[in-house]
């Protein structure tokens, strides 16, 4: 009997193997604890719900107020063009060098009040609380939560300073010769440098001495719906310099200002904003936040250091959720999942997994061709078990366990992504899966049989009467598997790769807990040995 032979002999032998139970089965990776869920359920959605009384005010008020303010909103926005228009006179369209002299002393002051009129007119009551910092003691506004595009009263509050803005916006009709009159920082889609262009414009204007205008940011870079602060982008932090974090509240009985992902539209909620009597808003100045030495060279760590102080100001818990967090929402959408399936704090993920966007979206690709039959999204033993064309059994309960982080007994897609990324690829290197080839090829002829197939996950399963052929046909081509089928196979099903190492677990436990056995020629053979089977699985205790 060859080797792989005596292997494959080995495992059928041990006890439980067969019989349904786990025997000397050794235990598998178990549960990490790092990644735990976020603390909100969705920070990308909000549901209004308005009462028959509100709907009654809504409709008899709006048929004054709307009209009303609409036509005060139009006429001071044509009223500002003028000024803003002198104020940006002759210069281009990027500016090199800050607008100075009569113009901005004549403009400033008047577009000033002109916005605090128009928020006015719409029915803005605003409170203002702290002291805004001067431009030689704050360069940089940090702005949060941001949940609506009247979130600008922040901009008017603070004196009109800069923004980073597209620079499609520049050029729309009436708003853009306003927006160039804040002296803006404009990013261009177009633009393969636009990134480094920007940050290198933030840099020279932060640290001019006051030269040119403070720079306004809203870190978040889209909008939630205010019950948490996600991720802050380091644009902002990245010059090293003071920046003052400002706080939007708007603590209204009805909320008509959120405007996220999923929820009412732009027009939905001007006209529900100014059919309300006054919407209150809350603007904050907390103390100027200056970086110590250690936050000067590391962005990230500032931005994570001012989002816990503004959110500790706030009262809300923090996440890691960020616009891709968004991008794979809408996918989940479209792909009939819950929105919500798509919601992995893509930062802390791609951070610690060392994943990427379309990785992880292949993966969501992946997670609703096994949740298509599910109706809540999720997955259960069942589903996993049909996906994998297996039977239901100790070894798959195992892995199901590893998968399903919260103890429920269903696995959402961020678990499904961690297990992928902590459990199963670091298995699926080419000497494992050599490894695994050689195994499931008894008679080492080069390809494996539908018997050997049958065999060798008889033996891992602990299922005596496991039927494979529909797993099998998946693979082979023809009537038997060749390496590189055998391969292919288990790149694009990472989800295998632990199933097939049980195998090597069950040979390594058996053998080793054999005191008679002097050499173990199989194993060495194989290139599984206790020291390689212990660096298989360092890996995944660091997640």
């Amino acid at each position: 009997m060859n080797r792989c032979a005596e292997a494959a002999a080995v495992a059928a032998t041990v006890p439980g193997a067969g019989v349904g139970d786990a025997g000397l089965r050794p235990p598998m990776v178990p549960r990490q604890a790092s990644f735990f869920p976020p603390p909100v359920p969705n920070p990308f959605v909000q549901q209004t719900q308005i009462s028959a009384a509100s709907r009654l005010q809504i409709f008899f008020l709006g048929i004054i107020l709307l009209p009303v303010r609409a036509i005060l909103v139009a006429l001071i926005i044509l009223l500002a063009w003028p000024f803003a228009a002198i104020s940006t006179a002759f210069c281009p369209e990027k500016l090199t060098h800050p607008i100075t002299g009569w113009r901005r002393k004549f403009t400033q002051p008047v577009l000033k009040f002109l916005g605090r009129a128009m928020f006015f007119s719409m029915g803005f009551v605003v409170t203002v609380k702290g002291k805004i910092a001067s431009p030689l003691e704050a360069p940089i506004f940090v702005v949060a939560p941001h949940s609506s595009f009247f979130d600008g009263i922040a901009c008017v509050v603070a004196g009109l300073p800069s923004m980073v803005s597209r620079n499609e916006n520049a050029h729309a009709p009436l708003i853009g010769r306003l927006l160039r009159a804040l002296q803006p920082v404009l990013v261009s889609r177009v633009d393969p440098d636009s990134r480094k262009t920007t940050i290198n414009e933030i840099i020279k204007r932060a640290t001019s001495g006051g030269e040119w205008p403070q720079i306004i940011v809203f870190p978040e870079g889209t909008c939630t719906n205010r019950s948490c602060l996600i991720t802050f982008k380091p644009g902002a932090f990245i010059p090293g310099v003071a920046v003052q974090p400002i706080l939007l509240r708007y603590p209204n009985k009805l909320d008509t200002v959120t405007w996220t992902w999923q929820g009412y539209t732009f027009f939905q909620l001007c006209v529900l904003t100014f059919c309300q009597p006054f919407t209150k808003v809350e603007v904050e100045f907390l103390p100027v936040q200056v970086p110590n030495d250690e936050e000067k060279k590391d962005p990230v760590l500032f931005a994570n250091n001012v989002r816990n102080t503004m959110a500790n100001a706030l009262g809300i818990p923090v996440t890691d959720h960020t616009y891709e967090d968004c991008r794979l929402m809408i996918s989940a959408g479209q792909l009939t999942l819950p929105m919500e399936a798509g919601l992995v704090e893509f930062t802390k993920i791609s951070r610690k997994l060392k994943l990427d966007w379309d990785g992880i979206r292949k993966h969501l690709d992946e997670y609703a061709s096994i949740a298509s039959s599910s109706k809540g999204g999720r997955i259960g033993i069942e589903e996993f078990a049909e996906y994998l064309k297996l039977p239901v059994s100790d070894v798959l309960r195992q892995l199901f366990a590893l998968f399903d982080r919260n103890h429920d007994g269903s696995i959402d897609f961020r678990e499904y992504v961690i297990g992928l990324a902590v459990l199963c690829n670091p298995a699926n290197t080419e000497e494992i899966i050599q490894v695994a080839f050689k195994l499931f090829d008894v008679d080492e002829d080069g390809f494996i049989t539908e018997e050997e197939f049958s065999t060798i996950l008889q033996a891992s399963l602990g299922v005596p009467d496991l039927d494979v052929s529909g797993l099998f046909k998946e693979i082979a081509q023809g009537d038997s598997i060749s390496y590189e089928e055998f391969k292919s196979f288990a790149l694009k099903h990472p989800e295998y790769a632990k199933i097939f190492t049980t195998y090597l677990d069950l040979q390594t436990c058996h053998v080793f807990s054999m005191p008679e056995v002097q050499e173990i020629p199989s194993v060495a053979s194989n290139k599984v040995s206790p020291e390689n089977h212990e660096e298989s699985t360092s890996d995944k205790k660091d997640d």
